[in-house]
Protein backbone atom coordinates (compact mmCIF):
# COMPACT_ATOMS: atom_id res chain seq x y z
CA UNK A 1 0.00 0.00 0.00
CA UNK A 2 0.68 3.41 -0.24
CA UNK A 3 0.49 5.22 3.18
CA UNK A 4 0.78 9.09 4.22
CA UNK A 5 2.36 8.91 8.27
CA UNK A 6 1.99 12.24 9.36
CA UNK A 7 4.14 12.63 12.29
CA UNK A 8 6.94 10.30 10.95
CA UNK A 9 9.65 12.10 12.63
CA UNK A 10 7.68 11.39 15.95
CA UNK A 11 7.73 8.65 18.62
CA UNK A 12 5.12 6.40 17.37
CA UNK A 13 5.29 7.73 13.77
CA UNK A 14 9.01 6.57 13.14
CA UNK A 15 8.73 3.45 14.65
CA UNK A 16 5.57 3.08 12.61
CA UNK A 17 7.15 4.11 9.41
CA UNK A 18 10.29 1.43 9.87
CA UNK A 19 7.36 -0.91 10.67
CA UNK A 20 5.31 -0.19 7.41
CA UNK A 21 8.55 -0.15 5.13
CA UNK A 22 9.85 -3.58 6.49
CA UNK A 23 6.89 -5.02 5.53
CA UNK A 24 7.14 -3.83 1.35
CA UNK A 25 4.62 -0.30 1.87
CA UNK A 26 5.21 2.89 0.65
CA UNK A 27 5.23 5.28 2.77
CA UNK A 28 4.52 9.56 2.27
CA UNK A 29 5.87 10.69 5.51
CA UNK A 30 4.95 14.08 7.04
CA UNK A 31 6.23 16.08 9.81
CA UNK A 32 6.74 19.65 11.20
CA UNK A 33 10.06 19.78 13.08
CA UNK A 34 9.27 21.81 15.42
CA UNK A 35 10.53 22.97 18.17
CA UNK A 36 8.29 21.67 20.88
CA UNK A 37 11.60 19.42 21.92
CA UNK A 38 15.25 19.13 20.58
CA UNK A 39 14.39 18.85 16.67
CA UNK A 40 18.19 16.63 17.02
CA UNK A 41 15.92 13.53 18.37
CA UNK A 42 13.42 13.78 15.07
CA UNK A 43 15.91 14.07 12.84
CA UNK A 44 17.99 11.01 14.84
CA UNK A 45 14.39 8.93 14.10
CA UNK A 46 14.57 10.44 10.34
CA UNK A 47 17.85 8.79 9.74
CA UNK A 48 17.14 5.55 10.20
CA UNK A 49 14.77 5.46 7.30
CA UNK A 50 15.10 8.94 5.44
CA UNK A 51 17.01 7.26 2.54
CA UNK A 52 14.80 4.56 2.19
CA UNK A 53 13.90 3.87 -1.63
CA UNK A 54 9.88 3.24 -0.65
CA UNK A 55 9.81 6.55 1.26
CA UNK A 56 9.32 10.23 1.11
CA UNK A 57 9.78 12.55 3.24
CA UNK A 58 7.55 16.10 3.39
CA UNK A 59 8.53 18.89 5.94
CA UNK A 60 4.86 20.46 6.43
CA UNK A 61 2.34 21.51 9.00
CA UNK A 62 -0.97 20.01 8.99
CA UNK A 63 -2.28 23.43 9.29
CA UNK A 64 -0.96 24.67 6.17
CA UNK A 65 -4.21 24.38 3.87
CA UNK A 66 -2.54 24.81 0.83
CA UNK A 67 0.04 22.68 1.36
CA UNK A 68 -1.32 19.34 2.61
CA UNK A 69 -4.29 19.77 -0.10
CA UNK A 70 -1.21 19.98 -2.61
CA UNK A 71 0.61 17.02 -0.60
CA UNK A 72 -2.76 15.04 -1.30
CA UNK A 73 -3.04 15.62 -4.42
CA UNK A 74 0.79 14.91 -5.79
CA UNK A 75 0.76 11.30 -3.54
CA UNK A 76 -2.51 10.09 -3.02
CA UNK A 77 -2.01 7.65 0.07
CA UNK A 78 -4.60 5.10 -0.24
CA UNK A 79 -4.33 4.89 3.57
CA UNK A 80 -3.82 7.16 6.28
CA UNK A 81 -2.26 7.23 9.85
CA UNK A 82 -2.53 10.69 11.22
CA UNK A 83 -0.28 10.58 14.39
CA UNK A 84 0.97 14.55 14.45
CA UNK A 85 -0.98 16.74 16.82
CA UNK A 86 0.23 19.00 19.30
CA UNK A 87 0.95 16.65 22.41
CA UNK A 88 1.06 16.92 26.43
CA UNK A 89 -1.64 17.59 28.61
CA UNK A 90 0.40 20.22 30.98
CA UNK A 91 1.26 22.00 27.85
CA UNK A 92 -2.19 22.70 27.01
CA UNK A 93 -2.81 24.82 30.41
CA UNK A 94 -0.44 27.65 28.76
CA UNK A 95 -0.28 27.05 25.01
CA UNK A 96 -4.53 26.14 24.37
CA UNK A 97 -3.88 27.78 20.80
CA UNK A 98 -1.00 25.15 19.84
CA UNK A 99 -3.71 22.15 20.06
CA UNK A 100 -6.32 24.33 18.14
CA UNK A 101 -4.14 24.76 15.13
CA UNK A 102 -2.45 21.04 15.05
CA UNK A 103 -5.25 19.20 16.70
CA UNK A 104 -8.52 20.67 15.06
CA UNK A 105 -7.33 22.69 12.30
CA UNK A 106 -5.24 20.60 10.91
CA UNK A 107 -7.50 17.45 11.21
CA UNK A 108 -9.71 18.32 8.88
CA UNK A 109 -7.26 18.88 6.49
CA UNK A 110 -6.65 15.51 6.56
CA UNK A 111 -10.36 14.53 6.28
CA UNK A 112 -10.80 16.70 3.56
CA UNK A 113 -7.89 15.24 2.18
CA UNK A 114 -8.89 11.81 2.95
CA UNK A 115 -12.76 12.98 1.37
CA UNK A 116 -11.11 14.48 -1.67
CA UNK A 117 -9.08 11.87 -3.00
CA UNK A 118 -10.30 8.63 -2.30
CA UNK A 119 -8.55 7.41 0.40
CA UNK A 120 -9.87 3.70 1.14
CA UNK A 121 -9.08 4.25 5.33
CA UNK A 122 -8.43 6.60 8.26
CA UNK A 123 -6.05 5.74 11.12
CA UNK A 124 -5.91 8.06 13.51
CA UNK A 125 -4.24 8.69 17.52
CA UNK A 126 -7.13 9.48 19.89
CA UNK A 127 -5.66 9.09 23.60
CA UNK A 128 -7.01 7.67 26.83
CA UNK A 129 -6.74 11.05 28.31
CA UNK A 130 -10.52 11.62 26.54
CA UNK A 131 -12.13 9.23 29.58
CA UNK A 132 -11.84 12.89 31.38
CA UNK A 133 -13.41 12.56 34.78
CA UNK A 134 -14.90 8.87 33.70
CA UNK A 135 -13.75 6.75 36.99
CA UNK A 136 -15.66 3.40 36.20
CA UNK A 137 -13.15 1.27 35.60
CA UNK A 138 -11.75 -0.09 33.30
CA UNK A 139 -12.07 2.76 30.63
CA UNK A 140 -14.11 1.00 27.80
CA UNK A 141 -14.69 2.38 24.35
CA UNK A 142 -18.21 2.11 25.10
CA UNK A 143 -18.28 4.29 27.85
CA UNK A 144 -19.59 7.91 27.61
CA UNK A 145 -16.74 10.55 27.47
CA UNK A 146 -18.42 13.91 27.65
CA UNK A 147 -16.08 15.37 30.29
CA UNK A 148 -12.51 15.82 29.05
CA UNK A 149 -10.22 17.62 32.03
CA UNK A 150 -8.24 19.24 29.36
CA UNK A 151 -7.72 21.16 26.06
CA UNK A 152 -5.44 17.77 24.44
CA UNK A 153 -8.42 15.36 25.68
CA UNK A 154 -11.09 17.84 24.25
CA UNK A 155 -8.92 17.89 21.23
CA UNK A 156 -8.93 14.82 21.16
CA UNK A 157 -12.39 13.95 21.59
CA UNK A 158 -13.52 16.43 19.18
CA UNK A 159 -11.10 14.31 16.12
CA UNK A 160 -13.20 11.14 17.49
CA UNK A 161 -16.35 13.48 16.42
CA UNK A 162 -15.04 15.30 13.18
CA UNK A 163 -14.33 11.74 12.17
CA UNK A 164 -17.67 10.42 12.61
CA UNK A 165 -19.23 13.44 10.68
CA UNK A 166 -16.76 12.50 7.39
CA UNK A 167 -17.58 8.64 8.10
CA UNK A 168 -21.42 9.49 7.74
CA UNK A 169 -21.99 12.21 5.43
CA UNK A 170 -18.76 10.72 3.04
CA UNK A 171 -18.67 7.16 3.63
CA UNK A 172 -15.40 7.11 4.83
CA UNK A 173 -13.79 4.39 7.00
CA UNK A 174 -12.40 6.14 10.24
CA UNK A 175 -10.58 4.42 13.12
CA UNK A 176 -9.87 6.14 16.23
CA UNK A 177 -6.58 4.46 18.63
CA UNK A 178 -6.96 5.52 22.32
CA UNK A 179 -3.46 5.37 23.47
CA UNK A 180 -3.00 4.72 26.93
CA UNK A 181 0.57 6.13 28.17
CA UNK A 182 3.10 5.07 25.28
CA UNK A 183 6.79 4.45 26.44
CA UNK A 184 9.68 2.87 25.47
CA UNK A 185 13.23 3.86 23.09
CA UNK A 186 13.11 7.09 21.56
CA UNK A 187 10.53 8.30 23.61
CA UNK A 188 9.57 12.22 23.79
CA UNK A 189 11.81 14.13 26.16
CA UNK A 190 8.50 15.29 28.22
CA UNK A 191 7.41 12.49 29.02
CA UNK A 192 8.24 11.28 32.45
CA UNK A 193 10.20 8.32 31.67
CA UNK A 194 13.01 10.37 30.37
CA UNK A 195 12.69 13.41 33.05
CA UNK A 196 12.60 10.32 35.80
CA UNK A 197 15.90 8.76 33.97
CA UNK A 198 17.84 11.55 33.63
CA UNK A 199 17.30 12.81 37.44
CA UNK A 200 18.04 9.43 38.51
CA UNK A 201 21.28 9.11 36.37
CA UNK A 202 22.53 12.29 37.61
CA UNK A 203 21.52 11.76 41.33
CA UNK A 204 19.15 14.39 41.93
CA UNK A 205 15.33 13.76 43.39
CA UNK A 206 12.16 13.30 41.29
CA UNK A 207 9.33 15.39 41.41
CA UNK A 208 6.25 12.62 41.72
CA UNK A 209 2.61 14.23 41.64
CA UNK A 210 -0.81 12.59 43.32
CA UNK A 211 2.16 11.55 45.80
CA UNK A 212 3.15 8.91 43.47
CA UNK A 213 -0.83 6.84 43.43
CA UNK A 214 -1.29 7.15 40.03
CA UNK A 215 -1.82 4.26 38.06
CA UNK A 216 -1.55 4.14 34.44
CA UNK A 217 -2.09 1.78 31.98
CA UNK A 218 2.00 1.78 30.51
CA UNK A 219 1.92 0.31 27.04
CA UNK A 220 5.11 -0.55 25.20
CA UNK A 221 5.63 1.09 21.59
CA UNK A 222 6.34 -1.92 19.88
CA UNK A 223 2.78 -3.07 21.18
CA UNK A 224 1.22 0.48 19.89
CA UNK A 225 2.35 0.00 16.30
CA UNK A 226 1.05 -3.84 16.21
CA UNK A 227 -2.29 -2.20 16.96
CA UNK A 228 -2.04 0.48 14.98
CA UNK A 229 -0.90 -1.73 12.13
CA UNK A 230 -3.84 -4.33 12.78
CA UNK A 231 -6.02 -1.47 12.76
CA UNK A 232 -4.70 0.35 9.33
CA UNK A 233 -5.08 -3.37 7.37
CA UNK A 234 -8.91 -3.55 8.25
CA UNK A 235 -11.10 -0.76 7.32
CA UNK A 236 -13.66 0.28 9.95
CA UNK A 237 -17.14 -1.18 9.01
CA UNK A 238 -20.75 -0.03 10.39
CA UNK A 239 -22.34 -1.43 13.00
CA UNK A 240 -25.13 -3.09 12.18
CA UNK A 241 -26.93 -3.39 15.29
CA UNK A 242 -26.46 -0.21 16.15
CA UNK A 243 -29.31 1.83 17.89
CA UNK A 244 -30.22 5.32 17.92
CA UNK A 245 -32.70 5.12 21.02
CA UNK A 246 -29.83 3.66 23.01
CA UNK A 247 -26.16 4.51 21.32
CA UNK A 248 -23.36 2.67 21.73
CA UNK A 249 -20.61 5.36 22.18
CA UNK A 250 -17.82 2.95 20.38
CA UNK A 251 -19.05 2.20 17.32
CA UNK A 252 -21.95 3.82 14.76
CA UNK A 253 -23.80 3.05 11.87
CA UNK A 254 -21.49 4.59 9.68
CA UNK A 255 -18.04 2.88 8.96
CA UNK A 256 -16.68 5.01 11.87
CA UNK A 257 -14.63 2.67 14.88
CA UNK A 258 -12.39 3.52 17.79
CA UNK A 259 -10.41 1.10 20.34
CA UNK A 260 -8.17 1.28 23.22
CA UNK A 261 -4.60 -0.04 22.65
CA UNK A 262 -3.44 -0.59 26.41
CA UNK A 263 -1.70 -3.20 28.43
CA UNK A 264 -4.30 -3.79 30.24
CA UNK A 265 -2.75 -3.92 33.21
CA UNK A 266 -2.04 -0.27 35.15
CA UNK A 267 0.85 0.29 37.37
CA UNK A 268 1.47 2.15 40.20
CA UNK A 269 3.62 4.90 39.23
CA UNK A 270 6.18 4.52 42.31
CA UNK A 271 6.60 0.44 41.09
CA UNK A 272 7.34 1.74 37.53
CA UNK A 273 9.84 4.55 38.94
CA UNK A 274 11.44 1.39 40.18
CA UNK A 275 11.15 -0.74 37.88
CA UNK A 276 12.95 2.03 36.05
CA UNK A 277 16.07 2.68 38.79
CA UNK A 278 16.44 -1.32 38.41
CA UNK A 279 16.99 -1.13 34.90
CA UNK A 280 19.06 1.79 35.17
CA UNK A 281 20.93 0.33 38.06
CA UNK A 282 20.36 3.56 40.68
CA UNK A 283 17.92 5.12 42.47
CA UNK A 284 17.21 8.46 44.02
CA UNK A 285 14.59 10.45 46.26
CA UNK A 286 11.06 11.09 45.28
CA UNK A 287 9.38 14.48 45.92
CA UNK A 288 5.92 13.47 46.55
CA UNK A 289 3.54 16.31 45.37
CA UNK A 290 -0.32 16.69 45.09
CA UNK A 291 -2.20 15.81 41.72
CA UNK A 292 -1.52 18.58 38.56
CA UNK A 293 -4.55 20.49 36.98
CA UNK A 294 -5.65 18.38 34.21
CA UNK A 295 -4.17 14.85 35.52
CA UNK A 296 -6.59 12.43 36.14
CA UNK A 297 -5.47 9.72 38.77
CA UNK A 298 -5.60 6.58 37.09
CA UNK A 299 -5.97 5.01 33.26
CA UNK A 300 -7.00 1.03 32.42
CA UNK A 301 -7.67 0.50 29.49
CA UNK A 302 -10.74 -2.25 28.48
CA UNK A 303 -9.28 -3.86 25.17
CA UNK A 304 -11.99 -6.62 24.26
CA UNK A 305 -13.26 -4.55 21.16
CA UNK A 306 -9.66 -4.54 20.32
CA UNK A 307 -9.14 -8.62 20.56
CA UNK A 308 -13.02 -9.48 19.58
CA UNK A 309 -12.03 -6.67 16.04
CA UNK A 310 -8.29 -6.65 15.43
CA UNK A 311 -7.44 -10.11 17.35
CA UNK A 312 -4.79 -8.41 19.38
CA UNK A 313 -4.07 -7.93 22.64
CA UNK A 314 -0.76 -5.70 24.00
CA UNK A 315 1.71 -7.81 25.87
CA UNK A 316 4.84 -6.70 26.70
CA UNK A 317 5.71 -6.85 30.12
CA UNK A 318 6.54 -3.43 32.06
CA UNK A 319 9.71 -4.81 32.99
CA UNK A 320 10.80 -6.14 29.68
CA UNK A 321 9.62 -3.03 28.18
CA UNK A 322 11.43 -0.83 30.91
CA UNK A 323 14.79 -2.43 30.71
CA UNK A 324 14.96 -2.15 26.64
CA UNK A 325 14.39 2.19 27.40
CA UNK A 326 16.81 1.91 29.86
CA UNK A 327 19.29 0.39 27.24
CA UNK A 328 18.77 2.81 24.66
CA UNK A 329 18.23 5.36 26.86
CA UNK A 330 21.87 5.46 28.19
CA UNK A 331 23.60 4.55 24.94
CA UNK A 332 21.59 7.62 23.07
CA UNK A 333 22.57 10.10 26.09
CA UNK A 334 25.60 8.55 26.36
CA UNK A 335 25.29 7.49 29.88
CA UNK A 336 28.19 4.84 30.65
CA UNK A 337 28.55 2.44 33.48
Amino acid sequence: MKVLVTGSAGFIGAALTQHLLARGDTVIGLDNHNDYYEPSLKAARLAHFEAHPQYTHCRLDLADRAGMEALFAEHRPQRVVNLAAQAGVRYSLTNPLAYIDSNITGFAHILEGCRHHGVEHLVYASSSSVYGANTAMPFSVHHNVDHPLSLYAASKKSNELMAHTYSHLFGLPTTGLRFFTVYGPWSRPDMAMIKFAKAIMAGEPIDVYNYGKHRRDFTYIDDIVEGVVRALDQAAAPNPEWQGDTPDPGSSTAPWRVYNIGSNSPVELLDYIEALESALGRSTTKNLLPMQPGDVPDTYADVDDLVADLGYRPSTPIEVGVAKFAEWFKSYYGYTG
